[in-house]
C-alpha cells in the first residue's frame, strides 16, 4: 500500500521558501504521483478542520509542511494526534529534491 503524500502550501504564513514550495509542488505532478495539496495546515488546526483527523487515521503518511515538530503540534492542537510513525519533511531547511526523493520513495 502505497503511502498518503500530503503537500501543505503555507498560504499565509509565508515562511517556506517559494521556490522550494514551488519545486516540490512541480515535481510532484510531474510524477505522476497521487497526493493531496492544502492551502495551509495552520488554518485547517486553527479550524479544527475534520480533514485533518482523517489524514492523522489514514496509515502510511508523508507531509511535505515544515518543521516537523510544529506540524506535530498542528495535529494536536486540532485534538487529533499524528502516529509516531508518520514521515515529515521540512521545506523550509531541506531541498526540493530531498524532499520530494522522501516523498516519493517506495
Amino acid at each position: 500500500m502505497s503511502p498518503t503524500l500530503l503537500y501543505c502550501r503555507c498560504a499565509y504564513a509565508q515562511v517556506v521558501p517559494s521556490g522550494v514550495k514551488n519545486e516540490v509542488l512541480m515535481r510532484l505532478c510531474d510524477s505522476g504521483a497521487s497526493f493531496e495539496s492544502v492551502s495551509d495546515l495552520c488554518e485547517m488546526a486553527a479550524h479544527r478542520d475534520p480533514r485533518l483527523q482523517a489524514l492523522a487515521a489514514c496509515g502510511r503518511l508523508r507531509i511535505a509542511a515544515c518543521y516537523p515538530r510544529a506540524v506535530r503540534g498542528l495535529f494536536q492542537q486540532a485534538g487529533t494526534p499524528l502516529p509516531e510513525e508518520v514521515e515529515v519533511l521540512n521545506m523550509r531547511t531541506q531541498t526540493a529534491a530531498e524532499i520530494t526523493d522522501a516523498l516519493l520513495k517506495p
